[in-house]
């Protein structure tokens, strides 16, 4: 496996944000996790649109992953794409029409993602299996940094890994949530490929080793 880390700039110092995301791509990260928050579908408020447009014009070739806790989601679907998203997952409760919204991701340009909170079952995305590229699992409830990871996730993700592998699915995994050094190697044994950590890694010393070392448990 080729774990891939995603730093989550909800943890990052947001005084120099530019430079932090630029710190932690020198560092081996493969992509950046962008945490977009409304304080109605969840109790926090995070960034925009703009922020996003900022950081695409600085670093024009970095993987994006724009991680959307709005309800409703449609029109910061459209803002996303039009700023250079390229990774947008969606929760399918805050989607009027889930088929639509995963179809507007994937005409607008951007890899194509639901997430599932971890009281919610896969079986919400029976209908759309062909429409994505990637299933984001939450290990914490989403709305705020630092939270603990949730180990009951676990048997989840592992179905989750069977029935893309059982039909042969070109489907990535991710998790997000309390991913650190002492839970990165189970949310991989499970299935997990790519691994969103926030506090893990901003919160170090050592943003290369940090990354380092969580890509070396992972594999």
């Amino acid at each position: 496996m080729n774990p891939k880390i995603a730093p989550s700039i909800l943890a990052a110092d947001f005084a120099q944000l530019g430079d932090e995301v630029e710190a932690v791509l020198a560092s081996g990260a493969d992509l950046i996790h962008f945490d977009v928050m409304d304080n109605h579908f969840v109790p926090n408020l995070t960034v925009g649109p703009t922020v996003l447009a900022a950081l695409r014009k600085r670093f024009p070739d970095v993987e994006f992953d724009v991680h959307l806790m709005v309800d409703p989601v449609e029109r910061l679907v459209d803002e996303f794409l039009d700023v250079g998203a390229s990774m947008i997952s969606v929760h399918p409760e805050t989607c009027q029409d889930v088929g639509e919204v995963l179809d507007r991701i994937e005409s607008g340009g951007a890899k194509v993602g639901a997430v599932l909170n971890p009281e919610t079952s896969e079986s919400v995305l029976a209908s759309y299996w062909d429409q994505l590229n990637y299933v984001l699992v939450m290990s914490v409830k989403p709305g705020f940094g630092g939270q603990s990871f949730m180990p009951e996730v676990l048997p989840k993700l592992a179905r989750i890994r069977d029935s893309i592998r059982r039909d042969e699915r070109d489907i990535d995994i991710e998790i997000d949530g309390g991913i650190s050094r002492s839970t990165i190697g189970a949310a991989a044994q499970a299935g997990a490929e790519i691994f969103v950590a926030g506090s893990a890694i901003f919160n170090s010393d050592d943003y290369a080793s940090t990354i380092a070392e969580l890509r070396a448990l992972a594999a």
